[in-house]
């Protein structure tokens, strides 16, 4: 039997072994003094963390500002170089783990695993016919976005798989001397190349380069990890649930927004969202043709050794009729399936061209189903062809689309349309300035019309005409790529009834929508609200409530299969009222529009807006879905996957099954306890709503004293942070703010939240919340006893305050003081750095109190042990960045040379915590 390793002995080796490889690196290319100098830098930071000494200090201080170039650009890439190999360091040890449980004896099983959770089913004795009915119910689908949060270039990312694949080879314990020695000159050969690599992007992505970073993704791992997961997953159950005839549904999808995100990025036009559907259809189409060829080569049965179904054979003579021109068809007569596949081939090839290609993929499913049903009954039972039917399953998950891609839009964009049509057209002649109930009678009206406004486009402004633009080409993208390729128009800033009956208005004028002259509706077309800041929050239940009592929208809702998609941001809620208090008010928002939406019978699925960032809703894949309220789960969970987060957990297919498994079998657990259990599986008590509402209120007030209250603290934001430096990183095609604006309300929350990052003072993910935990354990001698029980017991609240201690451990104070000299009144830096530092201990204090620890994250050692390890090393960057910016900030002149070396840091100290924004 194999041991799983606990510690953290092999991990340590593969650190030792890269950083070693590092050091020989400095000394060839910048001698024996850069190696000594980077080394003295790190001894003195690691003496300082163990035992602080005003004198040492000192001496480090004058150590990084006695740094000239180029050496001290050298020492930088140096410290950010080390952090990207222990990032593979430490994704390579989960993949360790992973194999190390894979390999043990029976009865072992990997927590959160999809085994673990049909263990947990069976141990629960649900019946089959509710089994069934989660998994008909269960649906995950996982967005991906262009939010500009990744650091790391594309080349870099490549580097680091190629490394991390040379790393897993070492633990193959069959390796001769001569493949190890092979193994060892490509690792150093590969962490050569990286120190070699230019780390900073020389100009910003368009927003096809960040397509096609995205399509990377499904490239490398998704196209292959989604079936797997779908394939495990019935083979767990058909191991433990025998006597059944499982069928697992297509529950778990991956979206995206990239080149449909339109909400402040002009650069997100028409034209870039119908190539962004023909680059996503590429994909798709050259992953299929792969897997053809490869079952061309395996399906080699012929009629004189099996028996082939009748169906199959006159399809292929049929098709080949049809299809195929003088000598193209497969010259064995015999060779039926790889007849078959050459005519896929030739179509699949050809798709899009009417006369010979699939016109759907519908198409494709069909021929390949015909030949896993001929080839499985030449088969036992038992037995099953996987490499057809996975085949199959990914035409099932992906489509000729690939990912549906939503389109996003701000709410004002689409009032200053309506208005300008509702003008033209002579029914009314300012519509945004009529009040909201006389919106909506205006709307409801042109709604139960089932003429078009519009006539001439000409008559209308730029502006509106590209809006109408967008609705006529997800129109035409329905016809040439599928319906599935744009299913969601979200609207930002969703405040009123009337945001979304704008866009059905809209999406009626380009034929999306449409009212039959005998009251017949069609409607292609989700419309969903994007409820953001805490007030949105708070209205979302009533303005549900209005539409849903509306006969115009619930005819739309009715022809959407009953559906209403509600997306919730976690970023500008979170920026106006701390965390504490904005994830309070969506899990609330939540509970209250979901209990509404079931009087109306209306299945809801909530769209959870979450950055990789904790300041941003960021955390667990798994550990966010439990967190919700478990009666919500069951209509299905939707889930943005954000920047840095794409390459940490989906760029090497072991560390994205693994994330997806966690997801997947999180889900499963908690539905099939839910749908048993209705009342139960809620796993909370109604005190312990009331006490958060309590916690919520206090940590409201403190938060918006500082934010707001204090006339002084964006001056402090502005200089106590690298805010100003961030907009030339070059890692998003989305400017910082909405519409160029400095105020604070139109600063995107995540440059916010990576500023703050940077600073490491982290308030966004966790300020205020000691406070609000505070007020309530003081109120009554039982109350922090209460909280005990929460956090055990309430999964809403254990993530929370997991999070909580997760970013007081990767805050600094020590280090974040640092930056109180860019603020050019002293007085004010040091105020609110000590309010600051104030409520930091309080957090920390309460936050040990309610987990019972004796040191923040006890209860996770080995996240516990990651920080402490790299935070020896964030501190030279901190250090370094703060005396660079200064320097930069004081100059006449700017300074390229500068600004790179601030840029330096700014990418080691992202790489070093391992999230940005």
């Amino acid at each position: 039997m194999i041991n799983v390793v606990d510690n953290s002995t092999l991990l340590r080796n593969d650190v030792k072994k890269l950083g070693n490889i590092l050091g020989e690196i400095l000394v060839h290319h910048g001698g024996i003094s850069l190696f000594n100098k980077v080394e003295t830098i790190r001894e003195m930071t690691k003496k300082l963390r163990k035992d602080y000494n005003e004198d040492e200090y000192k001496k480090l201080k004058e150590e990084i500002s006695t740094l000239k170039p180029p050496v001290r650009q050298q020492v930088i890439r140096a410290f950010s170089i080390y952090f990207h190999l222990v990032n593979i360091a430490e994704q390579n040890h989960r993949i360790r783990r992973r194999r190390q449980y894979q390999m043990q004896d029976d009865g072992v099983v990997q927590p959160v695993s999809l085994e673990s959770a049909v263990i947990s089913i069976k141990e629960n004795n649900f019946s089959d016919e509710v089994i069934q009915k989660v998994l008909n119910d269960l649906s995950i689908e996982l967005i991906i976005t262009a939010h500009p949060t990744e650091a790391t270039k594309r080349t870099v990312l490549e580097i680091q798989k190629r490394i991390s694949t040379i790393l897993q080879q070492f633990d193959n314990p069959l390796l001769t001397k001569k493949e190890r020695r092979t193994l060892e000159e490509s690792l150093f050969n590969e962490v050569t190349a990286l120190w070699q690599t230019d780390e900073l992007r020389q100009r910003k992505p368009t927003v096809l380069d960040e397509v096609k970073n995205g399509l990377y993704y499904f490239n490398e791992t998704l196209f292959e990890t989604l079936p797997d997961i779908h394939q495990e997953l019935e083979a767990q159950l058909d191991d433990y649930f025998p006597d059944h005839n499982w069928k697992v549904p297509n529950f778990l999808h991956f979206g995206s927004w990239i080149g449909g995100d339109r909400d402040g990025n002009p650069n997100v036009t028409p034209e870039i969202t119908w190539e962004t559907l023909k680059l996503q259809r590429q994909v798709a189409l050259k992953k299929y043709e792969e897997s053809v060829v490869d079952l061309m080569k395996r399906f080699s049965q012929t009629t004189t050794r099996v028996a082939l179904s009748e169906q199959l054979i006159a399809s292929v003579e049929q098709d080949e009729n049809l299809y195929m021109d003088k000598g193209e068809a497969w010259p064995i007569e015999a060779e039926i399936y790889r007849r078959k596949f050459a005519v896929i081939l030739k179509r699949l090839r050809h798709v899009g061209e009417f006369e010979v290609g699939y016109n759907s993929s519908e198409e494709l499913l069909n021929d390949l189903i015909l030949i896993r049903e001929s080839a499985e009954k030449h088969q036992p039972s038992n037995r099953q062809l996987k490499t057809i039917r996975k085949l199959v399953r990914q035409v099932e998950l992906f489509g000729f689309h690939l990912a549906t891609l939503d389109i996003r839009n701000h709410s004002g964009e689409h009032e200053t349309a309506v208005t300008e049509i509702l003008k033209v057209v002579g029914v009314t002649e300012d519509y945004a300035s009529l009040p909201e109930e006389e919106k909506v009678s205006v709307l409801r009206n042109v709604l139960s019309e089932p003429r078009p406004l519009m006539l001439l486009e000409d008559d209308y402004s730029k502006e509106t005409q590209e809006i109408f633009k967008v609705f006529k080409m997800i129109k035409q993208a329905h016809k040439e790529f599928g319906n599935r390729s744009i299913e969601v128009y979200l609207v930002s800033m969703t405040q009123s009834a009337s945001d979304l009956l704008e866009v059905l208005v809209l999406a009626k004028e380009a034929g999306i929508y449409r009212l039959h002259a005998d009251g017949k509706v069609e409607s292609g077309l989700h419309i969903a609200p994007l409820l953001e800041t805490i007030d949105d929050l708070v209205a979302g239940p009533k303005i549900m409530k209005t539409l849903f009592e509306m006969d115009v929208y619930r005819n739309h809702i009715n022809e959407r299969g009953n559906h209403q998609e509600i997306m919730l941001g976690y970023s500008d809620g979170s920026k106006d009222g701390g965390t504490l208090t904005a994830n309070w008010k969506l899990f609330k928002a939540q509970q209250e529009i979901h209990d509404m939406a079931r009087e109306f019978k209306i299945r809801l699925k909530f769209f959870h807006g979450r950055g990789g960032s904790l300041g941003r809703g960021g955390g667990p894949l798994n550990r966010s879905i439990l967190s919700q309220p478990a009666e919500t789960l069951g209509d299905g969970v939707k889930i943005t996957e954000q920047g840095e987060v794409l390459s940490s957990r989906y760029l090497l297919e072991d560390i994205a099954y693994r994330n997806l498994e966690q997801a997947a079998s999180a889900l499963l657990e908690a539905c099939a306890k839910s749908t048993q259990n209705p009342v139960q599986g809620h796993s909370r008590e109604k005190s312990w709503e009331e006490t958060m509402e309590e916690i919520s209120k206090h940590s409201l007030k403190k938060y918006q004293s500082l934010v707001f209250g204090d006339k002084d603290f964006l001056t402090y934001f502005n200089q106590a942070t690298p805010l100003k430096e961030l907009g030339a990183l070059n890692i998003g095609s989305r400017p910082m703010s909405r519409k160029g604006s400095q105020r604070f309300e139109d600063l995107r929350a995540i440059p916010w939240v990576f500023a703050w990052t940077q600073s490491r003072q982290m308030i966004p993910a966790w300020y205020a919340a000691g406070t609000g935990l505070q007020s309530f354990a003081a109120q009554g001698e039982d109350n922090l006893t209460i909280l005990q029980d929460m956090y055990r017991e309430w999964p809403f609240f254990q993530a929370t305050i997991n999070n909580l201690q997760m970013a007081l451990l990767k805050a600094d104070l020590a280090t974040a003081k640092e930056y109180i000299h860019l603020v050019e009144d002293k007085t004010i830096g040091e105020r609110i750095f000590q309010d600051i530092s104030d409520e930091y201990k309080r957090t920390e204090e309460i936050l040990l109190r309610i987990t019972d620890n004796q040191k923040l994250l006890d209860n996770t050692p080995n996240i516990q042990e990651s920080v402490q390890r790299r935070n020896p090393y964030v501190d030279p960057l901190n250090f370094l960045q703060v005396d660079l910016i200064q320097k930069m900030r004081e100059s006449d002149e700017q300074s390229e040379e500068l600004l790179t070396e601030v840029l330096l840091t700014i990418s080691g100290v992202a790489a070093g915590l391992v999230n940005t924004g």
